[in-house]
Order: structure tokens, then C-alpha cells, then sequence
């Protein structure tokens, strides 16, 4: 009784697994926030042919799989609420939330945990919020080509006590303050890696103006021309045309016989089955293979042994045999090269009372040589330096996740290399945009904060040099804002801990670029500038209510002549503009602020309490 129950339980489990065909994307699972107020993409994979119902609040949307198995509904905008359930065929999503969806992405301070965070901020040990979810895109470095999915192994977490660990901290406290101004759901959609520079996150259509980071496309299709078996589900069939194939006495190695190729070789052998012997079981016995092989007789699998030395021996079931001619072929991998059949050992079929003897001439086709793909590889120089591997693993598969806008916190891989930085994040914009079709697509930068020692002089800075290309970003791309953060950070930590003031600066940009608040999100921003005598006379927008200097005087002001050589200056403010001067520079042609690695003493701002960006007047 106990036997047939257990047969029947697994009888079924057999059953709905051969039936429970589709698939969903990981992100596409419980706990996910969907985007409020827009068409909703919801997609997956299936059995050619198979009818697709998507179940969700109380309606009913119908569609199926093309012949390649891919499918997508559109559902209509719905508004902000849950939890809801969602049904796609029998597969349940439960804890659904609908809302904003924030795609976040960067380098490490992005990616940094929360766990971090706690001992600076104890309140994330008590976290209740399960209003604010999070998903952590896995790593999925693809230079090659766009991939269709990311890899599994993430999920949905919500941000209570319990779950809170599994986020990064800047998306944590951007949808903290997002859902205490909103009041409706957050989905941080987090798909960042520590150390990664900006070229990685751009597709290859956005870099053409970069030749040294595209991949040469022909090149890439020899490649995996050179890497496909050419064999595989052909070269095994019982009537495969090997007319034309070269042949060799077996047993025997590659090297005694003219093969140079390291890979994969299949062999093919015809040999006569008398009629008593049609239709019933036998034994094959292959000696010993170098390395590893797969073996077919009449096309039907009959065994495979993974590595050179056990002794080869398979069943051929009933029914594969027949009596006159047959086939046997043998499918070898010698990574190493000088792979074969070992001598004086048996190859051979026996039966109940007959031996065919396997040995003697074969026909032979190489259908991946290594050293072909080797030399190709050899063509692909950049391939390690080239762009757009993170985009084609982590941001091309998620185009169809609907998302409200995009935080990008990046840079410092890039310091060495920052006056290519400004093209490179106007590319990744208009990339990321055009994959969204979304020409009006909000994306919120973080500038670098300041970091390394202070310099007692004024200096040339990588550093300041990415500020400098993030903010003219900000003021030439439409839909965009910029949160200034170079008071938050630590000179001895590229990771500072602060992130909570960087969300708050960056919802402050949100609120009026998204949500179309009016007030004064930004910190002045430099305009111009006009030389008065032994004076530089500067003129910014985003003044606010007025200029101040944060704690007193202005700081961190430098000035040169046509020398090009920085001195400290003194400035001062006057009305909504700011005088800049020094002694030491008597005809002056220049002017910078904030202008190092760490200006963190750095003090120009307006009233409402926003400093101003970094900048310079010259473009030395």
C-alpha cells in the first residue's frame, strides 16, 4: 500500500512538472512592487504553441508562446495598492505592491550593504516597513552578447527587521524617503558591482564614438562559428552522408594519424548485423577512449564516460539492432589534444552467440578544434577591456520591468580617465532611455563626495574633474537632477557610511524633476563669470532665497593669471554674485572652487541649506 502511494505521489510530482512549463523571470515573483499609472510588461518563457492566462484583480489576459517559446501581455496602468495576487497559469505570486519602481545602478557605493550602516544608524535593526521592497540584480558580466535573463538566486525583500539585511543601504534610504513624502509603494531595483567602470553599463550601439571599447561583431561570429560542435544532433544519425569524411585504421591516436586538431572528433563505422541477432539486446565494448565519449548505434544514445580511463562498456538496448547494416558512432573530446582508441584493448559487439569485430578502418570529421577557436580569440584583443558586458547581463534583460527612473552613482572607477567621463554618461543616458522608449526617462546622479587627504595647496584632481563632468551632465541633459555630496564623505574610506543625507539630496531632486514639486532642489550652479580689474565677478542660477558661505567666509576658492598657476583666493559675496581675488595674482584669467580630491571644507551654498556644485571657468 505504502509503495503504490509513494509511485502515485511521484507519479503526479512527474506529471505537473512535465505540465508546469512556463517560466518566469526572477523578477517577476513575490513581494515585487509594479509600476503605478502605466502599461505593465509581464513575460516569460513557455512550450511553443502554449496559452498563456495572467489572473490579477479580478481580470483575465490572454496570450501565448511564439515558436521560440517567448511570450508578453501588456497589462493596463493600474494605481498604487496592494497586496494583490497575480496568477500566471498555476504559478501563484503572492505580497504583489504596486507603486514606484526606482532602477538604481553604479559601482560600490551603490552596492553597499546595509549591514554596513547599522552602528551609525541603530534604527535599521528595527525596521518595519513592508511597504518598501528591494531586489539585488546578481552579477552577470556578458561582453559577448545581450542576454535575455538575469541569473537566478534573487529575490523580493521587504524591509522589516527580519528581511532588512538583504538590502543596499542607499536604496534603502532613498525609499524610506520616498514613502514618507509619497505615502504609496517602493520597488528599489538594485543592479550595480563594486569596481565596475561607466564604459561596462553601455551598450555597443551607445559606444561606436569609443572604437577601443567595441568588439569586432565578425570576429565574435567566427568565434562562436569556431566553438559549436558542428557534429552535435547530426554527425550520431543512422543515415548521416559521411561519403565525403577521411578515414583512419582503429585502433589508433590522432597524432599516428594525421589529426592536429585538440576538441572534439566524431567517428562513424558501418558494420553488418546478421538477422538472428536483429532487435535483441547486446553488449559493445570500447576498450579504453581518449578522453571522454558519447556513443550512438543506428542514432539511439547508447553511453558516455566523462574522462579517459575506466574501460568502455554499454548496453545496447533491445530494438537498436537490426539485422544487415548498422552504424556506430563515437563522439570523442580530447581537450588536450591526441585523443583515440587505446590498442590492444577489445572493440567490439557481442551478442548470445556472435562477435562483431569493431576494429579496422573508420571514417572521421573534426567538429571543434580548440586551436582554431584560439587563434580567433587571438583576433579579439579588447575583448577583456571592452564595453557593455554589465548592460548586456544586468540592464538589457530588465527592460521590461517598468520603472519611474533611474539613480546612477558612479564614478571613481573612472577618475584616471575623467575628461571621457561627460561622453560617457550622456552615452549611457541616451542608451538606457532608448532601451526604456522613454526619451523623458528621470535619471538622478549622485556627484562624488570627497575623499583622500585634504591638499594644503590647489591641485589637479581625477576627482574633481568626474564632478565637473556630472554636473555640466546635469545642466545639458533634459530630466535630469544632481545631488551634491561633497561634504559627506570620509578622506579614508572610499565607502563613506553616509548615504542617508546622499537619498535624502537625491528625493529632493525627485520631487521636483518627478513629482513636479515647486521648490529650489539644487544648490547654486555656476552661470558665468566677468573679469573686473584684479577681480573675477561670478554669477550662478539656483541662488534660492541668497548666497551664504556655510559657518562664515568662503572657502576653497583658487585663482590664476594666464600662467595657469592656482593660488588660494579670497571670496566674498555680493548679493547674488561672488567676488574672487588674491594678491598673488594680479591680472587674473581663471577661477575654480571646490576644484580637489577632498574640498570638503568647501562652503558656498544658498539659504535653504544646498551647497554648490564644484566648478571651473577655464578648461585647462
Amino acid at each position: 500500500m505504502k509503495t503504490n502511494f509513494f509511485l502515485g505521489f511521484l507519479f503526479l510530482l512527474i506529471t505537473q512538472s512535465i505540465l508546469a512549463s512556463i517560466r518566469l523571470p526572477a523578477l517577476i515573483g513575490d513581494r515585487m512592487v509594479l509600476q503605478r499609472d502605466t502599461e505593465l510588461n509581464i513575460w516569460g518563457w513557455a512550450d511553443a504553441g502554449e496559452k498563456v492566462t495572467v489572473r490579477f484583480q479580478g481580470k483575465y489576459y490572454y496570450t501565448g508562446a511564439d515558436r521560440d517559446g517567448n511570450w508578453m501581455l501588456k497589462l493596463p496602468p493600474h494605481k498604487a495598492g496592494g497586496p494583490f495576487i497575480m496568477e500566471v497559469n498555476e504559478i501563484v505570486l503572492r505580497d504583489i505592491l504596486i507603486g514606484d519602481v526606482w532602477l538604481c545602478s553604479g559601482q560600490s557605493n551603490m552596492e553597499t550593504p546595509i549591514g554596513r550602516l547599522v552602528d551609525k544608524y541603530p534604527e535599521i535593526n528595527v525596521s518595519n516597513n513592508h511597504m518598501i521592497r528591494h531586489f539585488k540584480v546578481p552579477k552577470q558580466n556578458a561582453v559577448e552578447s545581450l542576454q535575455d535573463d538575469i541569473i537566478t538566486g534573487s529575490n523580493w525583500h521587504s524591509a522589516t527587521a527580519s528581511d532588512v539585511m538583504n538590502w543596499t543601504a542607499l536604496a534603502y534610504f532613498y525609499a524610506q524617503e520616498a514613502y514618507q513624502y509619497t505615502g504609496i509603494p517602493v520597488g528599489m531595483l538594485v543592479s550595480s558591482l563594486g569596481g565596475s567602470a561607466i564604459e561596462s553599463w553601455i551598450g555597443q550601439e551607445h559606444l561606436k564614438e569609443f572604437p577601443s571599447l567595441l568588439v569586432d561583431q565578425e570576429t565574435l561570429k567566427e568565434k562562436t562559428s569556431a566553438e559549436a560542435d558542428k557534429g552535435a544532433g547530426l554527425w550520431s544519425r543512422a543515415n548521416w552522408d559521411d561519403i565525403a569524411w577521411d578515414t583512419m585504421q582503429m585502433p589508433g591516436l590522432w597524432r599516428d594519424n594525421g589529426i592536429r586538431a585538440s576538441g572534439v572528433v566524431y567517428y562513424r563505422k558501418d558494420f553488418t548485423v546478421p538477422m538472428e541477432m536483429e532487435g535483441r539486446h547486446a553488449k559493445l565494448y570500447m576498450g579504453m577512449l581518449i578522453d571522454s565519449d558519447s556513443i550512438f548505434i543506428n542514432g539511439h544514445f547508447v553511453g558516455t564516460t566523462g574522462y579517459m580511463y575506466p574501460p568502455r562498456k554499454y548496453d545496447i538496448p533491445a530494438g537498436v539492432l537490426k539485422g544487415g547494416q548498422n552504424n556506430i558512432t563515437v563522439k570523442l573530446t580530447a581537450n588536450m589534444g591526441n585523443g583515440g582508441f587505446v590498442r590492444d584493448k577489445s572493440y567490439k559487439i557481442i551478442g548470445d552467440d556472435t562477435e562483431i569485430d569493431l576494429s579496422g578502418t573508420w571514417k572521421y570529421r573534426v567538429a571543434k578544434d580548440l586551436g582554431n577557436i584560439k587563434r580567433v580569440e587571438e583576433k579579439l584583443v579588447n575583448l577583456k577591456s571592452a564595453g557593455s558586458g554589465l548592460y548586456n547581463g544586468m540592464i538589457y534583460p530588465i527592460r521590461d520591468y517598468n520603472v519611474r527612473g533611474a539613480i546612477w552613482y558612479q564614478g571613481e572607477s573612472n577618475a584616471g580617465q575623467s575628461h571621457m567621463y561627460k561622453s560617457y554618461l550622456k552615452s549611457l543616458i541616451a542608451n538606457w532611455r532608448a532601451l526604456y522608449q522613454w526619451a523623458e526617462m528621470p535619471f538622478l546622479l549622485v556627484q562624488l563626495p570627497n575623499y583622500m587627504q585634504k591638499s594644503t595647496e590647489p591641485q589637479e584632481s581625477g576627482w574633481a574633474g568626474i564632478r565637473e563632468a556630472q554636473f555640466k551632465v546635469a545642466l545639458e541633459v533634459p530630466y535630469t537632477a544632481l545631488a551634491v555630496t561633497y561634504d559627506v564623505g570620509e578622506w579614508n574610506d572610499i565607502h563613506p557610511l553616509n548615504k542617508k543625507d546622499v537619498a535624502q539630496r537625491l528625493f529632493l531632486g525627485a520631487r521636483k524633476l518627478v513629482y513636479g514639486e515647486k521648490l529650489v532642489s539644487s544648490g547654486p550652479l555656476y552661470n558665468d563669470m566677468k573679469i573686473e580689474g584684479d577681480k573675477i565677478v561670478l554669477s550662478f542660477t539656483e541662488v534660492g532665497a541668497a548666497l551664504v558661505g556655510k559657518g562664515g567666509a568662503l572657502r576653497h576658492f583658487s585663482i590664476a593669471g594666464a600662467d595657469q598657476k592656482f593660488f588660494w583666493a579670497e571670496a566674498m559675496i555680493k548679493g547674488n554674485k561672488v567676488i574672487v581675488g588674491s594678491k598673488d595674482v594680479s591680472k587674473p584669467v581663471a577661477v575654480r572652487y571646490a576644484w580637489s580630491d577632498n574640498p570638503e571644507d568647501a562652503n558656498l551654498m544658498n539659504k535653504e541649506g544646498l551647497l554648490a556644485s564644484p566648478f571651473r571657468t577655464d578648461n585647462w
